[in-house]
């Protein structure tokens, strides 16, 4: 066990075990990995007397992180801080996130004790049928052909959205939250490693003439540390200040954004004015679970995250995982097991609310989970997994995969009052559909809908359609103790992979009682379809070979997660931002 104290409050606790000296048995290591965890706890108690204690946000990108304490430090809400937040990462991580984008928000209200999530999720346009990405032979278009254009784009929802959260749990006026993110358009920000290193990578940008201007002036692409002035999102926010939301439905800002999806140079796409005006953000319940007597609050539909996270964390409970060592093989052979089996059920079966009928609560029913968690064998790897078969739905003979792109961004905030904000906000891929209106880029979230309609001889639900809302990954979620105080805001990016991200990250928090650093730590582990993934650079060959023999098909990959979270504990607020991205954290 590596502890490592420096500083005031500081406490941090390595995920890897080196007990340095030989203690024989497997169940005499999980005995003293279980003794020298609880040593760790009572350490990290002790030394943590300088945590903040009145507000704190966790975010994606220094500058948006600055934005939002700036509103808390004038008072502002949870809710307040995040919409600074979003409205500045959209301009100095536009690779992720931003006003042409969507997302999913849980708001917890400390006063009345209640957890409430908003649905900002892009939608299709009229004129979209399930036939949207099938080329002229009837076959699925690949991926990258459909993603660059007009034909990709969703209508945007974030701003309804949030506009919507702030009439209910908003503080401070609607028009002071733009001021920070005016400011750094308008007098220039510096451009990050991350996204110099996204656009020199990105052909892609050269293709729409707009697009390459602002990234690559003159033919050269932005490089760190540049100075960029974007006037264009200057003048949009200043129309989103004055006008609400609204000036995305009708107006210049509108009449640009179509213009650009029905112009666009590749795939243009079929959205009109109207397809802009009949948006509307929804206010739907939060799917929550429990997991070892804690509360787990998580989105809904057309959100996967709840679903797919309760159930893998239900079929682990049965498992004492808090006696396995962390990213150990017998760990990861759990995880993985129980991630294949919910993937499967995820892959198969849930789409948008709206359009069909999802049958949720049979897919979390206390039996069916029992039944399916069963199928999990300590010793060895499935050697296919299928989906099951829940309540009345269907039977599936397998699942349909989507590969979405691992950008997006999360904000975790909480206020001074105690509230709390989970916000994961995308535009997709990197560069969404790579056109620009307004200064800001259009996503590409139609193409997390399934290519193909129809799968097995049924319906997909997950198919395009008219006003449809495409299936998502993007998980925002609280934690509560058992005794009901709110313990944990957590959310990351990385496409499909972001549930994983955050389920190992509360299983950090709770089966090893890790402070927020080491959990959001973690090794990376993916188990979907027939494959292990591992973090590539974490996976040591020892645990690939042990991983192996247990009948596993193990890939090495990359995960580029962007955890931002925070824990709630008796010594104060303990955040973390990823060291795999280039977020930060502040607190008070």
């Amino acid at each position: 066990m590596i502890m490592a104290i420096g500083g005031k409050g500081k406490f941090a606790l390595s995920s890897r075990l080196d007990l340095g000296f030989s203690v024989g048995s497997a169940a005499m290591q999980r005995i003293m990995f279980s003794a020298l965890m609880a040593v760790a706890v009572v350490i990290m108690q002790a030394q943590a007397a300088g945590l903040p204690r009145k507000h704190m946000i966790a975010s994606s990108h220094p500058l948006a992180t600055e934005a939002g304490a700036q509103v808390l430090k004038r008072g502002g809400s949870a809710l307040d801080a995040a919409i600074a937040a979003q409205l500045v990462m959209g301009l100095v991580e536009p690779q992720s996130s931003g006003i042409g984008g969507g997302a999913f928000l849980l708001h917890w209200d400390a006063k009345v004790k209640k957890v409430e999530s908003y649905d900002g999720r892009e939608t299709a346009p009229l004129a979209a049928g399930p036939d949207l990405f099938l080329g002229p032979d009837g076959k699925p278009m690949p991926f990258m052909m459909t993603v660059v254009g007009g034909k990709s784009v969703g209508v945007p929802g974030v701003m309804a959205m949030l506009e919507m959260a702030h009439r209910e749990h908003g503080a401070l006026p609607w028009a002071s939250l733009f001021a920070p993110a005016i400011a750094l358009a308008e007098n220039g920000f510096p451009v990050s490693e991350r996204l110099a290193a996204a656009i020199a990578a990105d052909p892609a940008i050269a293709m729409i003439p707009e697009t390459a201007a602002y990234f690559r002036p003159n033919g050269v692409a932005l490089k760190a540390g540049d100075i960029v002035v974007n006037k264009a999102y200057a003048q949009s926010l200043i129309a989103l200040r004055d006008q609400g939301a609204k000036a995305l439905v009708e107006g210049p800002l509108a009449q640009a954004i179509i213009e650009t999806v029905r112009t666009a140079p590749l795939n243009p796409g079929g959205m009109t004015l109207g397809d802009l005006a009949s948006y509307r953000p929804i206010k739907r319940e939060p799917v929550c679970g429990t997991y070892r007597k804690h509360r787990i609050c998580s989105m809904g539909l057309p959100s996967s995250g709840a679903v797919t996270m309760l159930q893998t964390l239900a079929f682990l409970e049965r498992h004492r995982l808090a006696v396995l060592p962390p990213g150990g093989a017998q760990e990861v052979h759990l995880y993985g097991e129980a991630s294949r089996l919910a993937y499967a059920d995820r892959d198969a079966y849930l789409g948008d609310p709206e359009a069909m009928t999802v049958a949720v609560k049979d897919m979390l029913a206390p039996g069916y989970l029992t039944a399916r968690g069963a199928l999990i064998r300590r010793d060895q790897a499935l050697p296919e997994v299928q989906p099951g078969a829940p309540g009345a739905v269907p039977a599936r003979k397998r699942a349909m995969l989507d590969y979405s792109r691992p950008s997006t961004a999360h904000v975790s905030v909480k206020d001074a009052a105690g509230n709390a904000v989970a916000l994961t906000t995308t535009v997709e891929g990197l560069f969404g559909s790579h056109l620009m209106a307004g200064g800001f880029i259009l996503n590409n979230q139609l193409t997390d809908f399934s290519f193909s309609p129809v799968r097995d001889g049924l319906p997909h639900p997950n198919a395009p359609g008219p006003q449809k809302r495409p299936l998502s990954a993007m998980s925002p979620s609280l934690v509560f103790a058992p005794n009901g105080s709110l313990k944990a805001i957590v959310g990351s990016p990385g496409g499909w992979r972001i549930i994983t991200y955050v389920t190992r990250t509360i299983m950090g928090l709770i089966d090893w009682r890790m402070d927020a650093k080491s959990a959001v730590a973690l090794i990376h582990v993916t188990g979907r379809n027939k494959t292990l993934e591992v973090e590539a650079g974490r996976a040591e060959p020892a645990l690939i070979e042990a991983l192996t023999a247990k009948g596993h098909t193990v890939k090495s990959q990359e995960m580029m997660s962007g955890l931002n979270i925070i824990r709630l504990a008796p010594e104060g607020l303990d955040g973390a931002a990823d060291p795999r991205r280039e977020g930060s954290v502040w607190g008070e």
